[in-house]
């Protein structure tokens, strides 16, 4: 039986999208690694707890067959704070990143504009000479 249930998880993985737009790891890699540690023996993995197991695949497979996405359909495609399904991708995809190297030009430029020192008076550089 173990076997049937390394397979069934197996199945899962393969079918489990890939998002390609994440630059690192996403839920599906997580998940292959997650059955990879627990079935490690393969089809000979001894299962401690056979129903748990069983619910959480039974729970994994309808969240990739998005039962609950067809059951709870959305009236419109952004949430409370107006943010979009794109913008939303473009957050998560792992840009985040880019996003603070972003942050920190922002953060140098207010403080070169709002200081009250002049660039030459900077105690890390040397005096010229």
């Amino acid at each position: 039986m173990a076997a049937t249930r390394y397979r069934r998880f197996l199945k899962l993985c393969e079918d489990w999208p890939r998002d390609v737009s994440k630059t690192g790891p996403d839920l599906g890699m997580f998940l292959r690694q997650r059955v990879a540690a627990a079935f490690r023996e393969g089809e000979n993995t001894q299962v401690s707890d056979p129903e748990k197991c069983d619910q959480m695949y039974e729970s994994l497979a309808r969240i990739n067959s998005n039962v609950y996405r067809q059951r709870f359909p959305r009236v419109r495609d952004t949430s409370f704070t107006g943010v979009t399904v794109e913008e939303c991708k473009i957050l998560f995809s792992g840009s985040g990143q880019q996003m603070d190297e972003e942050k920190k030009g922002l953060w140098k430029t207010l403080m070169k504009r709002f200081s009250s020192k002049s660039p030459d008076d900077d105690p890390e550089k040397p005096p010229e000479k």
